[in-house]
């Protein structure tokens, strides 16, 4: 399958890892990933608390993009932030003509347009749902057996658009990590939130809702999430010194695709024992 691939902002910078395991794992798992052209910005979170319009143009000129070069393809998104401004523009676009017109007329300036429907997908959602399990557990080969791993989703993949798994008891990632002979934690702070970016501004929120997490987490081996703000709070803010990953890191090291190639030497906590499963 071929999808159309919006790495946003924070995969060039503090997540970058992130951008690296995605782009291995799926082309090892057949994935096809083709960059959208000229992408910029969906806004974060700033855009929003600065201008109503604003918020809404700046992924929609990424969708126009996308949709100029095939309408045919879903738009893959790894990042949590980016999926939900995006979703949420295409949504709105696409049900509002007034915000529609709005928001062409000042994409008319690069030629641009928005129009018709454009599929926003998660990374988390096209893993689950679109790759054949068992081709991760052929090639896993039971690598991560005896591990216990504690899925973090947050909140944003899974808030309010709940297409793919339910937010208060998510359970997405269970079927992927057990392909890899690893357990999965039952526990019940996974779409609990991290602080987010107020956690950047009070250090003490962030020391707060992460210390909440990691004493649910203390008994996993480490913890796989899939957005970067999540991930950067739960390596930052954490006392207790338990790996956290990112799901196509893990996945990839399963897999037994080289470390160094999944940006494994970039995470912040310390990973060497979920990499010591595979050879060097």
């Amino acid at each position: 399958m071929d999808y159309l691939y919006y790495p946003g902002c924070s995969l060039e910078g503090t997540a970058k890892e992130y951008d690296l395991s995605t782009r291995v794992l799926c082309h090892a798992l057949g994935l096809g990933l083709t960059e959208i052209t000229d992408w910029t910005c969906c806004g974060a979170t700033a855009a929003e608390a600065m201008d109503e319009l604003l918020a809404y143009a700046l992924p929609a000129r990424n969708l126009a993009l996308a949709q100029k070069m095939d309408t045919g393809r879903d738009i893959l998104v790894p990042c949590s932030a980016c999926y939900l401004n995006l979703k949420n523009a295409a949504q709105a676009l696409g049900t509002d003509a007034g915000l529609r017109g709005r928001v062409n007329r000042l994409l008319s300036r690069e030629n641009l347009s928005m129009s018709g429907f454009v599929r926003v997908r998660h990374l988390l959602d096209v893993l689950c749902h679109d790759v054949d399990v068992n081709d991760i557990v052929k090639a896993a080969d039971n690598r991560m057996a005896d591990l216990v791993i504690a899925p973090y989703y947050g909140c944003q993949c899974l808030r309010p658009f709940t297409e793919f798994d339910d937010p208060e008891q998510p359970r997405s990632m269970d079927t992927v990590i057990r392909a890899t002979g690893a357990g999965v934690l039952d526990w019940d702070m996974g779409g609990a939130c991290c602080g987010a970016s107020s956690a950047g501004i009070k250090p003490e929120v962030g020391t707060t809702l992460v210390g909440r997490i990691m004493v649910q987490a203390a008994p996993a081996h480490a913890i796989v999430t899939v957005c970067p703000m999540c991930q950067m709070n739960l390596e930052r803010f954490q006392t207790r010194e338990i790996p956290v990953l990112f799901l196509p890191q893990f996945l990839g090291l399963a897999m037994g695709l080289p470390a160094k190639t999944l940006g494994c030497d970039l995470n912040l906590s310390d990973i060497r024992s979920i990499v010591s499963r595979v050879a060097p």
